[in-house]
């Protein structure tokens, strides 16, 4: 098969696969972006993926306030955020007595995205080079 012809293959596929994609899955990808595309939200999504040194198998839990004040956020902005995470169901809660803890609730997600977050900075760098 010739180079154009390959690529014309290539092209029609790719127009299906975008065509039959469901507006479901655009509106939760669209959804998905603007959420993680908030400064503070990304970097709670990085404080949690944060492996344990301990037992990387164990995902890491925070209170609120541990991740206010890691970030230097107000507890109300981490709420916040944290709540539309857990809309987007990106993190989970358990709750201790009277403390909640979050933790990642879709690690292959976030793994992708943190995947892409690297790439992205590796790209920057190189085009400040």
């Amino acid at each position: 098969m010739s180079r154009k012809k390959a690529v014309a293959v290539r092209l029609k596929q790719a127009r299906f696969s975008i065509l039959h994609r469901s507006p479901e899955l655009d509106a939760f990808v669209d959804q998905f972006l603007s959420t993680v595309c908030d400064t503070s939200r990304r970097s709670i999504l990085e404080l949690l993926a944060t492996p344990n040194d301990n037992d990387p198998s164990i995902h890491i839990e925070l209170r609120s306030g541990e991740i206010a004040e890691e970030l230097g956020l107000s507890s109300a902005t981490t709420s916040e955020h944290l709540r539309q995470l857990a809309n987007l169901h990106m993190v989970t809660t358990r709750k201790q007595g009277t403390a909640v803890y979050y933790c990642l609730s879709n690690h292959l997600l976030v793994q992708a995205f943190l995947d892409l977050l690297r790439t992205l900075e590796q790209y920057y760098q190189k085009q400040l080079s």
